[in-house]
């Protein structure tokens, strides 16, 4: 799966754009990283979502146990890939029915969040149990938000393209030849929000998170890494902690 926005959706993360000055490597713009993506990915869905996010995706090679899902409701774009161990509780928490995948949860999620703050970020994802990384993208409010599993099994990259934006997907390779050094492993157990402004550990939410420039043998711009002791973050039923 890929994602691609503009400046205007997200600004480029300083120690990428930094990685990129110190070790400049071959770079190609987000149109062409798309084109790669849908050229390399036969029966690809793409997507432009106004003028400034694009969305593509493909079942090519994915895994049967976590399988690659797209879903929109309200102006709220998910590609979800994973899959969850407590799909069915938390369908009975958000008031789903039983047909409901994955994806759909998120984006009800997601809502759930928006819609009833002070909701805090970090337990929305803490509710999550499994192998899974997910892009939303809420075009009513040009909100991006994305995170990854606490284990990093299903890996998700992201990376600066030559023309500044910024690019997530689950192929690494894709975005190698794409990003140059502006490129990074998207930490485990973390997320990204626009609406935030940063990234944060959703299990240690108050812990601050850093960058450690890779050497430059390395295909890596940097390493990202939570700092300080471990805090698991509540798991009280999303529906009850508003």
């Amino acid at each position: 799966m890929l994602g691609v926005f503009s400046g205007a959706i997200v600004s480029p993360p300083d120690e990428l754009v930094a990685a990129g000055c110190r070790t400049p490597s071959p770079k190609i713009t987000a149109d062409a990283l798309v084109k790669r993506f849908i050229e390399a990915n036969p029966s690809t869905v793409s997507m432009q979502i106004g003028d400034h996010v694009q969305f593509a995706y493909s079942h090519r090679n994915e895994s049967a146990l976590l399988p690659r899902s797209f879903a929109v409701k309200d102006e709220i774009f998910c590609m979800f890939e994973g899959a969850l161990d407590n799909l069915g509780s938390l369908k009975q928490q958000y008031g789903l029915g039983k047909s409901a995948t994955e994806v759909v949860l998120v984006i009800e999620a997601y809502k759930a969040l928006r819609d009833r703050a002070p909701y805090p970020p970090s337990h929305m994802v803490a509710h999550l149990n499994g192998s899974f990384s997910f892009i939303v993208f809420d075009n009513s409010t040009s909100t991006l938000f994305v995170a990854s599993d606490q284990f990093g099994k299903v890996p998700l990259y992201w990376g600066i393209t030559a023309d500044g934006h910024v690019a997530f997907a689950d192929n690494v390779d894709l975005l190698k030849g794409a990003c140059g050094k502006s490129l990074a492993s998207f930490p485990q157990g973390c997320f990204f929000s626009t609406a935030v402004g940063e990234l944060m550990s959703y299990e240690n939410p108050k812990n601050k998170i850093t960058a450690v420039p890779a050497k430059d043998e390395e295909m890596w711009g940097a390493t990202y890494k939570v700092e300080g002791p471990t805090v698991v973050a509540g798991t009280e039923s999303p529906m009850l902690s508003f």
